[in-house]
Order: C-alpha cells, then structure tokens, then sequence
C-alpha cells in the first residue's frame, strides 16, 4: 500500500514537470484534471491495514464462513494467541476449553447477521484471560455477508479505564445535571456501576469463579447474605460481566414501596387504571428492563398475593399492565437479593414455595465481613481513598488499630466499616489520624493494656519487651514451631527465652515436654 503512495507521488511529479513545460493550454488543463483525479485518488486511498496494526484494540476479520483472515498486533498482544495458531482456521474449531478460547461473536453474527457483544476466555495463559469481544458484520452490494470485524479488549483494560470513565460521568452531570435517558425510570432504581467486589481471595474466591461461569448466562440468580455483607456489589457484577451489559439494569427494593403501590410500579398500569393514575398510562418497572437485567432486592419482603404474579412473569416472560388485558411479552434476565431466611418464610407460609424454586437457579451466598477479615484492610484502603478525595483530606490507620477493627464483630457488615470510615475521617479533622481510644468507643471495644516500661532500665525494657512479644505470638499461633516462624527465630531460642522468663508454653508443648520427661524416666 505504501508502495502505491510512493509511485503516485512519483507520478504526479513527472505530471507536474510536464505541465510546466508545455505550452499547449488544452494540454495543460488535461493534466492538471489528471492531477487533482491523483490526488483526490491519493487521499482516499489511505493505508488501513498500517492503521489497524497501530490500534491499541485488538482486531480480528473473518469470512461469512468463520475462517480467520487476519489479526492486528494488539489482538495477538492481549490474548498470546500467535498468527499462525488462527490464520486461516475456522473460528468454530478453535473453539473449546481444551482448545484456545470460549465465547465469542462470531457464530452468532453468522446466524443472526446481526452486530454482538459477548465475554471470552483464552487459554493461552494460566489463569485464562478474560475479555469481551464487540463484532459487527459487512454485507456486500447483493447484501450478502461478507466479512466479519470483531473488536477485543481485556477485562483489565476496562478496569483501568474505570477511573476515566467515572471522571465522565461527573463532567457529563456538569453539562447536563438534570438530563435523564429514561424520563419514567426512578433513580433509585438504575445500578451504580461504582460497585466493586473488594478481595478475589478466601471465602470469595469461589464467588468470583461462579460469576465468571454464570455471568455470560440468562440463568436466574439468588444472592442471599446479611444485610450490608455486599449482595448489591456482587449482583452488580454479575451484570457488568454479562451479554446484557449494554442493555437497561433496573433495581427495586421490594421492602420500599407500599404493597398496594408494588404491582403498578412492577408491572405498570393503563390509562384510567385507578383515580390519581397518569392518564396516559405508565410503563413498569419490567417493562423498562426488557432486553436487560431486572434486579428484585429484598424480595423476601413481597407480599404474599405479588408473588403469583412475579412467579407468572418469570415462568412465562411476560406481564400485563394493572387496568389491561393483553400479555406483553418480555425477555429479562432475573436477580433477586434477600438478606431474609426463604426456607424458614417458606415454613412460616409467607414466602412461595414454587418462586424459591424458579428464582434459585444460581444460588450465591455472600460472607458477612466476620468471615473474610482477611479483606478488610482492602476494604478500609478503598473507603479511605474515597473519602480522603471526597473531603480533600489525608488519612490512615495505624497497624494497631487495623489490629482493632479485626477484634470487632461487624454486625453491619461491609456498610457499617464504611459509615465508620466515614466518621472518623471527619472527625480527624485534617489531622491524618485519629486516637486508639477514640475508635474503640466508637466501636464499643476495651484497648488493649498498656505495658508501662519507664520504671525499669534500659536492659529490663528489653526483657519486657521480649517477654510480651513472644507470649503474644505464642498465644495467637498455638505452637512454638509457629510462634518462631512468626518471629523469625529458630524455635531452640523461643524455647530458651520461655524458660528464662518462665513463659507457660502452648498446650500442644507442655504435652511434648510431659512426654519428654516421662520417657527419659523411663
């Protein structure tokens, strides 16, 4: 292609010479109509292919048939799939987990002739990668498929790109902070996607792998936890991880709305529906949500008569308005969120047997904050950054008040560590910090005893010192072996200084010792 340019280039030159040393005006004006044909002919005829391999987005175009025709570097880059593994293959028999991805567009575009947006995982890697592709079909001048363009990124692009998006989010609300795309839609009930899960290790290492299996789905799930333990989060990952991402999420709190308000905000109602109704009529809250993800957030609280109705909706994917008569048929996705025990309502004949059952296709159970402190200094660095920016003030947590916080119950859950962070931030006063004491009332916890060391010289501080320490270690890892480890020292001098500062060992030692002592009798 770059060669092309060149001999153009070369060409209109010559033409160019040619023209100024002609003295036939005819001539002249024929030329200079070839050269602007050359150059109009040149600027058009841009060098795409050197384009596409200089895009940061991965590229990928097949035939109407699937087969591989070409991949830009970036492609290659993001997933370490190599040329010469899909050139020239059919998309469709590199398709599997022993093979080199899942997922994708391009069979759907095949059948549908239709634009598509779907996750994929490669495999070229271990841990796989994640990524969404966006395909778009070409037809030819008979309207035939002809090419298939697919665009890839991976999902850690998009999570660095987060920040930026959420600056223009806030620069959009600037320009327009009363403009909404949906003038029926409460915001209360659209999905923030600031929501995000705190800790991929531990008790939500298994979430995070289920969602990665079930997100691209349209199964039904339920997410039940305590309240505040982080269903919202979790539910809201699962919708930006699904196919209908770029599709309508709408969220109603069932315990929210007056029961005899529930069933025309769910299912809308027709014109002269009922006295005070709009008189045109109103669409629901499922109506707003086709094509997209519809999220029932405690949906243990729907009364008893809704729940046939919900029940039909989901069965049968459709719903009719309050005041009508005619079906209107829908394609949702469902997610319900209850911190309520279903089984125990179901006993207690206030919760429906048979909508547990069609709303339990996916059960999630999220972990109160007491059962993943492993993630709370995480979550504390992510509350801290958020209301340090808000406040425009600094802030941190000394090591033992992080110790603190681990010691508390958290009956509040993920909710109530961030009220407390917000709280004490503004109590700090821009002074960065707060007092230990000051936290444990807050949190209703006794402070841990101060060992006073100033009545002693400067050799007895450090046997104090010593004795506390290692009796801490001891008492926290139960072993020696591990309360040395713990220390980083070699386990005959922790049980030297046990003995010179008649420390009780753990159980497990004094056993060893009795054990010793009986079989040296012996």
């Amino acid at each position: 292609m770059m060669n092309q340019q060149i001999i153009i280039s070369n060409v209109c030159e010559q033409l160019a010479d040619i023209s100024a040393s002609t003295q036939n005006e005819s001539a002249q004006r024929k030329i200079q109509d070839i050269l602007q044909a050359l150059h109009t002919f040149q600027l058009r005829n841009i060098d795409y292919k050197s384009a596409i391999d200089h895009l940061t987005d991965g590229i990928l175009i097949s035939d109407a048939t699937g087969m591989v025709l070409y991949i830009n570097n970036a492609f290659a880059q993001s997933t370490h799939i190599l040329p010469e593994e899909i050139l020239n293959h059919k998309i469709q028999d590199l398709q599997g987990q022993d093979r080199l991805y899942t997922g994708g567009v391009i069979q759907e575009i095949i059948t549908t002739h239709k634009s598509a947006f779907r996750l994929c995982t490669t495999y070229k890697t271990d841990p796989p990668l994640r990524g969404y592709l966006a395909g778009t079909p070409i037809f030819n001048e008979n309207g035939e498929l002809h090419l298939i363009v697919v665009c890839h990124r991976s999902l850690i692009t998009l999570r660095d790109l987060q920040s930026d998006f959420q600056t223009f989010l806030q620069e959009l609300r600037q320009v327009a902070p009363n403009s909404s795309s949906n003038p029926d839609t409460n915001d209360n009930s659209i999905v923030s996607s600031e929501n995000i899960m705190i800790g991929k290790n531990g008790s939500l290492a298994n979430i995070w792998n289920l969602i990665r299996h079930i997100a691209p789905t349209d199964a039904t799930v339920l997410i039940t936890g305590e309240s505040g333990a982080g269903k919202e989060v979790v539910a809201d990952e699962i919708f930006q991880n699904s196919a209908r991402k770029n599709e309508p999420c709408i969220k109603i709190n069932c315990a929210s709305i007056p029961a005899d308000l529930l069933e025309s905000e769910l299912f809308g109602y027709e014109k002269g529906a009922f006295s005070g109704a709009n008189p045109n009529g109103k669409k629901g809250l499922f109506e707003q949500a086709n094509h997209g993800t519809l999220m029932l957030d405690e949906i243990g609280d729907m009364p008893m008569e809704l729940q046939v109705k919900l029940l039909r909706a989901i069965q049968q994917q459709e719903i009719t308005r309050v005041g009508g008569s005619h079906p209107i048929k829908l394609d949702i996705r469902f997610i319900a969120l209850t911190n309520s025990n279903l089984k125990e309502k179901i006993v207690n004949g206030t919760f429906r047997q048979d909508l547990y059952y069609r709303l339990n296709v996916i059960p999630i159970y999220v972990p109160p904050l007491r059962e993943r402190l492993q993630d709370l200094e995480a979550l504390c660095n992510t509350f801290i950054r958020k209301y340090t920016e808000k406040y425009h003030c600094a802030f941190a947590f000394t090591n033992q008040q992080l110790n603190l916080l681990k010691t508390y119950h958290w009956p509040g859950n993920i909710r109530e560590l961030e009220n407390i962070i917000e709280y004490v931030i503004l109590c700090s006063a821009g002074e960065g910090t707060i007092e230990d004491s000051v936290l444990s009332s807050l949190l209703n916890l006794s402070l841990p005893p101060v060992h006073t060391i100033l009545d002693t010289d400067f050799y007895g501080a450090v046997e104090q010192f010593e004795k506390q320490l290692i009796e801490e270690a001891l008492t926290s890892c139960g072993s020696l072996r591990k309360a040395a480890k713990k220390l980083n020292l070699n386990p005959s001098t922790v049980s030297r200084k046990i003995k010179l500062y008649n420390i009780l060992p753990p159980p497990d030692e004094i056993v060893m010792i009795t054990h010793r002592s009986q079989h040296s009798q012996q």
